[in-house]
């Protein structure tokens, strides 16, 4: 065997066959590492991290857009297509967007955030104009669980600071989608989940409800953790929006492949 096809056969079984336990800390390095140059990228044009939420919604959609449609075989199957190789794309692309969005603010005193925004909406198109028909039962059952969720917790933002801040109540939001696609593609669709640890879980409970106890135990804990202990505003920022991240790019996936896919 050749070094080229020992190299080739590699990747092949550890990064281009499905999520395994290597992959996928290899990835979670790989985004640790994007973290810290993207803070210092924050910390050099003196940005806001959290000002960015909303105005990546575009590219959160282009790249779990693009995921769906190859789920539902109407783009093709490759790597640089489907997660994580998408969303190394669209990261990227989003930097560019961020660096060119300040370039003009400086040049043209246009606020970075709407050129951030409307060129991930461009970039979105092409999925916007591939999703042919939806069904409507689905996207119904979703936004019904997902609504009813999160009311309960902008109730308790009344009541607690934690989620009386915008910000931290969008982020758990975001998760509680994610987890609300889950829920219902995996226990009345036939989906099953790729990732890991979540799989493990849905294997010892039987039911991908957990998902929801879970994801609030979790974000809640984290965003407790980060607004008590971490003074500095850029690096609390740029980690809730990794989090924001991490949360909706999937359920968007989720949700417009169970959308698209169910008939």
């Amino acid at each position: 065997m050749t070094i080229e096809i020992a190299i080739l056969d590699f990747f092949q079984k550890y990064f281009f066959s499905g999520y395994t336990l290597f992959n996928t800390l290899f990835y979670g390095i790989i985004l640790i590492i994007a973290i810290f140059g993207i803070i210092k990228i924050f910390e050099h044009y003196n940005i806001n991290p959290t000002d960015l939420i909303f105005p990546l919604i575009p590219f959160i959609f282009l790249g779990s857009g693009v995921r769906a449609l190859v789920d539902n075989g109407i783009y093709p199957y490759n790597w640089f297509l489907i997660t994580p190789g998408i969303y190394f794309i669209v990261g990227a692309l989003a930097i560019i967007s961020l660096l060119f969005g300040v370039f003009l603010q400086n040049r043209k005193n246009i606020d970075y955030r709407y050129t951030i925004f409307f060129i991930g909406l461009f970039l979105a198109i092409p999925n916007l104009i591939n999703i042919h028909s939806l069904n409507l039962i689905a996207i119904a059952q979703v936004l019904i669980v997902w609504s009813f969720l999160s009311g309960i917790f902008i109730i308790i933002g009344k009541f607690w600071s934690l989620f009386k801040n915008k910000i931290n109540l969008a982020i758990l939001s975001a998760h509680i989608f994610d987890a609300s696609t889950t829920f219902m593609a995996v226990d009345f669709y036939g989906y099953w989940e790729q990732h890991v640890l979540p799989n493990s879980i849905y294997d010892l409970s039987g039911t991908a409800i957990t998902m929801f106890p879970l994801k609030i135990l979790v974000i809640t804990l984290s965003l407790y953790l980060i607004d008590k202990y971490i003074e500095d505003e850029i690096l609390s920022g740029t980690l809730k929006l990794a989090i924001f991240i991490l949360g909706l790019a999937p359920g968007v996936r989720n949700f417009l492949t169970l959308a698209i896919g169910v008939s």
